[in-house]
Parts: C-alpha cells; sequence; structure tokens
C-alpha cells in the first residue's frame, strides 16, 4: 500500500516516467543514481512498477500499460484486454448497463466493461488490489463509471445491477487451484450469486469438466492468438445448455450441434490441427464435419480429410511423407529434403520436440513440420508443410 501510494505522489508519477524503460541490466546503476535526489524507497518502487508495466504490454498493450499500476499477481492473474473487451461487447449486446464485477483484481475487466459504455461497481477484499484498481480507473480517465470498493464479495448486494460477472481466484498457496470449489470463492457460490442476477458471466479455468457445468449455462471457450485463456459460463443468455468456441481476433464462433465423435479414417493428404478452444469445447466433430474429414485415432484431436477446405477453426497442413516411428528414418528424410527448419509437433506422443530436434540434426535452406502422433493406434510420424 505504501508503494502505490508513494507511486500517486506527483514526484512518484515524475519518476515512472524516468525509469519507464529502464532495461533489467541497467537497473542497479539507474537506482544508485535516483537515490542521490529521490528516497530509496520511492526509487525501489518504481523501478519495481517500471518491471511490472513492460510484462503487462503482452497483456493491457503498450498505451495502457504505461499508465496504469500493477501488482504480480495482478500481470500474472488479470484478462487479457482483448478477452474483456470481447465479454464486454457480448454483456452490451445482452442489453446490460450496468454490471457488479466480483473479484474485480486490479481492474482489467472493470475497464474492458466501461470503455463499453458499461456503470460498474468493482469489488475485492484486498486492500492494495482495491486501491490499485481504484488507480487504474483514474489513470485512464474512467473513474466516472468505475465505483471501486474494498468488501467482501459474497456480502455485497447486486441487487441493482443488470448483471453480474465473477472472477474467482484460482491460485492459492501452492499455486494454480484446479478444484472449482477450492476457487475463492468457490464455483458453487458464484453460480448461486449467477442465478440470482438478470445475467451473469463467471470466468472459469478451460479446462473444468464439462459435467460440473449448470444446466442453465452456456459454456463458452475463448481463446486469442491461437492460445486458450480462459472458459466462461453465460447465464441468462436464452441460450442454456449451449457450447461455442470462440477465437480472437475475430471474434469467430463456432456453436456446437451435439454432433457424434467423428469416425476414425485412413490418413488423407491434409491434416487439420483444431484450435485449443474447440478442443476444449469438445467441438472437434463440428469441425470435423466442415472439413469432410475423420480423426487418425479415436483418442486424438487431429483431422485428416482428402480435400483442402480452409476453417477458422483449425490450421491446415498437407501431408506428403507417412512414416512409423523411427528416428534415423526421419533424419535421413529430412536430409534428403534438406529440411533445416522444423516444427514439431506432438499430441499421443511422449517424446519431447526439442528432443526429436537434437537427434535428427535438421540442416537445409527448406522447412518443413511433422506431427508426432498415433495413427489407428501406431506411433507414427507425419511430414509436411501449413497451407499457405
Amino acid at each position: 500500500m505504501n508503494d502505490l501510494a508513494l507511486l500517486l505522489t506527483p514526484e512518484g508519477r515524475a519518476l515512472l516516467d524516468e525509469v519507464r524503460d529502464t532495461e533489467p541490466a541497467r537497473e542497479l546503476a539507474v537506482a544508485t543514481r535516483l537515490r542521490r535526489d529521490h528516497p530509496a524507497e520511492l526509487v525501489s518502487a518504481a523501478l519495481g512498477q517500471a518491471r511490472l508495466r513492460q510484462r503487462a504490454v503482452a497483456k493491457f498493450g503498450a498505451g495502457d500499460a504505461g499508465r496504469m499500476f500493477f501488482t504480480p499477481n495482478g500481470v500474472e492473474q488479470s484478462t487479457r484486454a482483448s478477452v474483456a473487451a470481447y465479454r464486454a461487447r457480448r454483456l452490451t449486446e445482452l442489453g446490460v448497463t450496468s454490471v457488479a464485477d466480483l473479484c474485480c483484481g486490479i481492474g482489467g475487466d472493470a475497464i474492458a466493461l466501461a470503455r463499453a459504455g458499461i456503470r460498474v461497481l468493482a469489488v475485492d477484499r484486498d486492500p492494495l488490489t482495491a486501491a490499485t484498481a481504484r488507480a487504474n480507473a483514474e489513470a485512464l480517465g474512467l473513474a466516472g463509471l468505475i465505483e471501486v470498493r474494498e468488501a467482501d464479495v459474497t456480502e455485497v448486494d447486486t441487487a441493482g445491477y443488470d448483471a453480474v460477472f465473477v472472477d474467482p481466484a484460482r491460485r492459492g498457496g501452492r499455486g494454480r487451484v484446479f478444484d472449482p470449489e477450492a476457487y475463492s470463492p468457490p464455483l458453487s457460490w458464484a453460480v448461486e450469486a449467477a442465478r440470482r442476477a438478470p445475467r451473469a458471466a463467471l470466468k472459469i479455468a478451460p479446462g473444468i469438466p464439462h459435467e460440473t457445468v449448470p444446466a442453465e449455462a452456456e459454456a463458452e471457450w475463448i481463446s486469442d492468438g491461437g492460445d486458450v485463456k480462459e472458459a466462461v459460463l453465460w447465464f441468462g443468455t436464452g441460450a442454456p445448455g449451449a457450447v461455442r468456441a470462440t477465437l480472437l481476433p475475430g471474434p469467430r464462433t463456432l456453436l456446437g450441434r451435439g454432433l457424434p465423435d467423428p469416425a476414425v479414417r485412413p490418413v488423407g493428404r491434409y491434416l487439420y490441427e483444431p484450435d485449443g478452444a474447440v478442443i476444449r469445447a469438445h467441438l472437434v466433430a463440428e469441425v470435423a464435419e466442415e472439413v469432410g474429414g475423420g480423426l487418425l485415432d479415436p483418442t486424438i484431436a487431429y483431422i485428416t480429410a482428402d480435400e483442402a477446405r480452409p476453417t477458422p477453426y483449425a490450421a491446415a497442413y498437407e501431408i506428403t511423407d507417412r512414416l512409423p516411428f523411427h528416428l534415423k528414418r526421419l533424419r535421413a528424410l529430412l536430409r534428403e529434403r534438406g529440411v533445416g527448419t522444423l516444427t514439431v509437433k506432438k499430441r499421443g506422443s511422449a517424446v519431447e520436440p526439442e528432443e526429436l530436434r537434437r537427434k535428427v540434426r535438421p540442416e537445409g535452406p527448406n522447412a518443413a513440420t511433422v506431427f508426432l502422433t498415433r495413427v489407428a493406434g501406431a506411433p507414427t510420424m507425419l511430414i509436411g508443410h501449413p497451407l499457405r
């Protein structure tokens, strides 16, 4: 708290501007110089905040990250700005004009909601986290739309709001928490809070078992740039039981249609690697139908087909070679093709990509992709290249 208070003073803000682009290797020299004119505690706080802002650029962009205030946990656990903005758009499309943001953290989601024109009550029980969220609302000119309250979310009355958004803490003293009932607050409490609200969105870990999703909720898995970021349980959308995978940027959304698992078929000319959100949402069958393909193996989410049918929901590759798993044969083939840039992908294989590269020693001007997988249960190597 004291560090944040120091940084919010005119001297602190000026020092933050001065150390903004400090490289880690120069920190000691910069600190030594600045301590001649500023308190050591303030210099240390400014350099620490500069490091956090540099880390936060990946999530918030350079413009916002350079003005916001962060805690180490806040950088780690906050929602990526693109994902928060997408969720805020969905809420506005549902007619939401006010949201109770419970477990608001440093305010990443509250900022996106406010920028969408939504009035926000942002609640967190940790004093430093709440103070940081308040500082961020002010720094970005959104204090008029964001009220930050330091309180236990289980004691907050949300009756006056159109929607509730809950982002339970999913980390404990020993790291990431996988049991939804070990979230803080537990998922069961968040679900009850959602049921009492006209509309609600609950941010959860993407690995949540499908059988734990309440029957009245819509479940959405979201990826950004190919990386799965989160799952959201939506209440009050008029689509109970619906399942969707949303890919950012875009957004592009694939809706589940309850299709049976795709059939296993022989390796075709093309291989499709579904986006992680599609896999987490159990919508591989929908993609297989779209591209006219089937599975290489009943336990692995690789789709094979005879035709090239581009889809935003899977990366497509043309397969040139199929080999049983045999490193010497792979090394010989790569040398014959002059492959020096080798991308290694794997599903259903215990071999690590770096280990394989080290053993086959690719060399040459060409590039290729090798898939380490199983075909009808047999360890197999498929070699090919991405479709342009």
